[in-house]
């Protein structure tokens, strides 16, 4: 059984909180280390006790808390050489531990496989976590979805994809330069609704029970316009018994907790 809670989701900070038996893991820190400390109290884990921060890159949104964090609570971090050598550079230290893209590894009772994904960072990836023949997805800040990610993640229980604008929207938003839309439309930018619920359906088998939806824009989204997109599509494929939600776009929403 693995027990996912998402502390945030979202251009302004991401983490995601995983746990296994007496095994506990932070997927990214993108919240200040206070907001980070705090949400892990309130689902009942004491910051220090986590067995491990795995990073999915070193943007600020997945990395803010990381350096007051890891200072305070020596917990071990997780990632491939050139995210932390970027993160190095930054001036963080840690305990680092580093894997390669591709490689899996065990952590206590959870098996972790990190896979390289499409998008502008040194290099960055997302993660099948398993534990007792239970397999959860994160799929995140990604342009596209090459065929080592659909292989990667398809047989998943549980996913989390990013749903990141509504194409629509982000074209006609006045708060963005062409430059960032095309940065975003890109192939080493974000997925859009439609990108992610093809995605979603292609990777689907019977076992998908959960997708959950992240990293929504604030301006060029919504949460009814991203599940729908992505209920849609799996309803059309046949796969009517999947539960489709939004996980929460920042700290101060309700964490949203799913039981796999």
């Amino acid at each position: 059984m693995l027990e996912v809670t998402v502390l945030a989701s979202g251009s302004s900070g991401n983490a995601l909180l995983v746990r296994s038996g007496d095994c506990s893991l932070l997927v990214d820190a993108g919240l200040s280390a206070r907001k980070l400390s705090v949400c892990l109290e309130a689902c009942g884990v004491a910051p220090g006790s986590l067995s491990g921060i795995l990073l999915t890159h070193e943007h600020g949104d997945h990395t803010r808390g990381l350096k007051v964090f890891v200072d305070k609570h020596q917990v071990p971090v997780f990632a491939n050489p050139l995210t932390a050598d970027h993160l190095k550079r930054a001036g963080i230290g840690a305990r680092w531990n580093l894997f390669a893209s591709g490689s899996g590894f065990t952590l206590e009772s959870i098996e972790v496989l990190p896979f390289s994904v499409p998008h502008d960072a040194a290099d960055p990836v997302g993660f099948v976590l398993r534990s007792n023949g239970t397999g959860f997805a994160v799929l995140t800040d990604l342009g596209y979805a090459t065929r080592q990610v659909v292989e990667s993640v398809r047989g998943v229980h549980a996913l989390l994809i990013e749903t990141n604008h509504d194409e629509a929207l982000l074209q006609s938003d006045t708060k963005r330069p062409w430059s960032v839309k095309q940065r975003i439309l890109s192939r080493h930018g974000h997925l859009s609704n439609s990108a992610a619920a093809e995605i979603v359906a292609g990777v689907a088998t019977e076992a998908l029970r959960h997708v959950l939806l992240g990293h929504l824009s604030r301006d060029c989204n919504s949460p009814e316009l991203a599940v729908q997109a992505v209920g849609a599509r799996l309803q059309a494929g046949g796969h009517v018994s999947v539960r489709v939600q939004c996980a929460r776009a920042d700290d101060e929403s309700p964490m949203l907790r799913l039981v796999i």
